[in-house]
């Protein structure tokens, strides 16, 4: 099955206090971009990587990749206004079978185990979705109320959401809706059951300050 990675970044340096965008600033010495695409390359150097951005970064990317001497393999394609229209954006360059692995551009951190986790499940059941059990004690607030919640009924949500093309390419065929949050809400809401697989507690999202401060120590373990 011909496999692909969908690499969604659309972030600004708003959060981070910067005005580079966040998918351009350094995680040990190169831009936390190149080390996204780097994961997915040296899990497997077949899966074809197709980059979506901002219409306004792309020049900025390409100059990047030319004083870093960066060579890994890879298409790029203009994002949209929003998440949901720079997915479909990405998935109207992509053939109606295979494989589809959509990520966060800032999650560089992504196992191999991860990977591996959601492309099994996929192949098999059409979709996989990459969780981590909640640690912290969670409490649900209505107005000047609020109650204890039972957080083993729960579960963090990480990328790569991976899909079957034929049946995620036909989720985005929907209108867009404020319901959907991410690419398995997208699905879901056409009617699919969700797969649920192990993530890494190390696939973090990297938006705010301390978080490179925080990608920084675990990229100095084997993930």
């Amino acid at each position: 099955m011909e496999k692909f990675a969908l690499i969604v970044a659309g972030g600004s340096g708003t959060r981070m206090g910067s005005e580079m965008p966040k998918q351009f600033m350094k995680l040990a010495g190169k831009p936390i971009l190149m080390r996204t695409l780097e994961r997915f390359y040296d899990f497997d150097d077949s899966i074809k990587i197709v980059l979506v951005l901002p219409v306004m970064q792309i020049d900025a990317w390409k100059e990047l990749c030319q004083n870093y001497n960066f060579c890994i393999p890879h298409a790029i394609t203009a994002g949209g206004e929003t998440r949901f229209q720079s997915v479909k954006n990405g998935l109207d360059k992509l053939p109606s079978e295979g494989l589809v692995f959509i990520h966060d551009g800032v999650r560089p951190l992504v196992s191999d185990a991860t990977i591996s986790n959601c492309m099994n499940m996929a192949a098999n059941k059409g979709n996989a979705l990459p969780v981590m059990p909640v640690v912290e004690t969670l409490r649900q607030v209505s107005g000047t109320e609020s109650k204890h919640m039972e957080r083993s009924n729960f579960r963090t949500v990480q990328t790569p959401q991976t899909f079957q093309l034929s049946i995620i390419k036909k989720a985005y065929q929907q209108p867009e809706s404020n319901l959907f949050t991410d690419d398995a809400s997208v699905c879901e809401a056409m009617g699919e059951k969700i797969y649920l697989v192990e993530g890494n507690s190390e696939n973090i999202k990297i938006t705010l300050p301390n978080d490179i401060l925080i990608a920084e120590v675990l990229l100095q373990k084997d993930i």
